[in-house]
């Protein structure tokens, strides 16, 4: 089994930015980047995680690292690969993390022995890879168990931890207790919000990085409404004749121009007719994501009352290395919606969106939110929740839970609404009818929301954020020397 394997990472020019920046905004990330220039010459930094595709983390870094590069400074990507009793491991602690029993199995001695045998193997490769003058930004609990060999050679380690929850309870802890003796010998911990950072942590070792998204990506990127329609047409989403031979064209993050060619699998079989209102979930077949939650809440408080219809999208279940669970979840929504009566079946749509070309994915999400009238997240639990500054971004109003990062990027009433129970199926379906049956209500909050979105959770935050952080990394190293 190969430990580690290289994602390739292109070079973008961090200047594309200055259009959709401020004047002081601009400055500042300038700045940062030039500083970084300096303090990172001749020195990699690697960043690791578990999987190229599928998810926020692997999203987050394809957009982000190009502009690292851009700026002057060398970054690797790098997946590590695990057997299947490793995934299951992380992913029981995943769902633990979040408060949650998934599988509802131990994470005991044997879940430790089956998680360190593929953390050794990967973290002997690492080593052989990384310089001693070089970092290394590890990505979420798969990654925690090569801090210590890395600390024995001597290289500065950030552990970015993406999942958390605001009332930890048991099961949260118990994860916490696992992973410990690992991340508690990282140079720098990492969290989205300040209510994640764990009880037991050095507090002088912890950093509140938001994440962020990335304006010019396939998913983000501005599409007028033609070429949104005739994305959906070729990817077998929506019906829409009214594309008039418009090619279904979206551009690579490299500037190429290309088209989207692979279709969506319909659980229907038909993609949503033309001319209906959408409502739209875009999120990995998680039950965190409550996608069942989402259905029953459609059917009993949407669909009787107005006429739009419901797109609940993911990826293909099959080719998401990281997550065991996913096929298993999407059976359970499939049933869940075969079993809805005929007439609100109609209306709810279960697509499966390919993953063999990650950009032309993104290009078929970014149409689908835009095609969207409201798009929801109705989680039960949430790191930060991307779907969420993605539909914000392109101007779309948003219903969401108010749990973890969420919360952190939608005022309620302002720039979208909150449901404080993400359970309370009646509130959700309120929130969502609200929106769609008042137009200037929903064109005012979606307004209030890009420019949040703009203000506030745009790569280039973070990007600073992230070098100042590891100069200061380098700096406490350099101290104790």
């Amino acid at each position: 089994m190969t430990a580690l394997t290289d994602v390739p990472v292109p070079t973008i020019d961090p200047q594309r930015f200055r259009d959709v920046l401020s004047e002081e905004q601009w400055r500042h990330f300038d700045s940062g980047m030039r500083r970084a220039a300096t303090v990172f010459s001749g020195r990699t930094i690697w960043n690791v995680n578990s999987t190229a595709k599928g998810g926020g983390v692997a999203e987050m870094l394809n957009a982000l690292l190009p502009y690292v590069r851009g700026a002057g400074v060398d970054t690797r990507w790098l997946v590590m690969e695990g057997d299947d009793d490793f995934f299951r491991v992380t992913k029981r602690i995943h769902n633990h993390l979040h408060g949650a029993p998934g599988d509802s199995a131990d994470l005991g001695n044997l879940e430790r022995q089956q998680y360190e045998q593929v953390a050794a193997t990967a973290a002997r490769s690492l080593c052989e890879m990384v310089g001693g003058d070089d970092l290394v930004v590890l990505h979420d609990p798969q990654t925690a168990g090569l801090i210590p060999a890395l600390r024995e050679c001597g290289v500065p380690v950030a552990w970015r931890c993406h999942v958390g929850l605001d009332m930890p309870n048991e099961l949260a802890r118990h994860a916490w207790a696992f992973l410990m003796p690992y991340v508690s010998q990282a140079d720098a911990c990492v969290f989205s919000r300040r209510a994640f950072a764990w009880e037991g942590l050095d507090p002088s070792r912890i950093t509140v990085i938001p994440p962020s998204i990335d304006p010019f990506t396939p998913k983000n990127a501005e599409m007028p409404q033609q070429q949104v329609d005739a994305i959906l047409a070729a990817a077998g989403l929506v019906d829409s004749p009214g594309h008039n031979g418009t090619p279904a064209a979206f551009r690579r993050q490299d500037g190429r121009e290309d088209r989207v060619q692979r279709r969506a699998a319909m659980a229907s079989g038909a993609p949503v007719p033309a001319g209906s209102e959408l409502v739209v979930q875009v999120s990995r077949w998680d039950r965190l994501k409550d996608p069942l939650g989402v259905i029953e809440g459609f059917a009993r408080g949407v669909a009787p009352r107005c006429d739009a219809h419901l797109v609940l999208a993911g990826p293909a279940v099959d080719e998401v290395a990281d997550d065991p669970e996913g096929a298993e979840t999407y059976r359970e929504v499939h049933a869940r919606w075969e079993a809805l009566p005929g007439d609100v079946r109609d209306r709810v749509h279960l697509a499966c969106l390919p993953m063999d070309d990650d950009e032309e994915n993104a290009a078929m999400v970014n149409a689908l939110q835009r095609r969207a009238c409201v798009v929801v997240q109705k989680s039960l639990a949430e790191g930060f929740g991307l779907t969420v500054a993605e539909a914000m971004w392109k101007a779309r109003p948003v219903v969401a839970a108010r749990i973890g990062g969420i919360q952190d990027q939608v005022e309620h009433g302002v720039s979208g609404l909150l449901v404080d129970d993400p359970r309370d199926l009646d509130a959700f379906g309120d929130a969502v009818c609200g929106l769609v049956l008042d137009r200037e209500r929903a064109q005012r909050v979606a307004a209030a929301a890009q420019a949040q979105v703009r203000e506030r959770f745009l790569g280039t935050r973070q990007l600073t954020q992230q070098g100042e952080l590891l100069a200061s990394v380098l700096g406490a190293r350099a101290a104790v020397r």
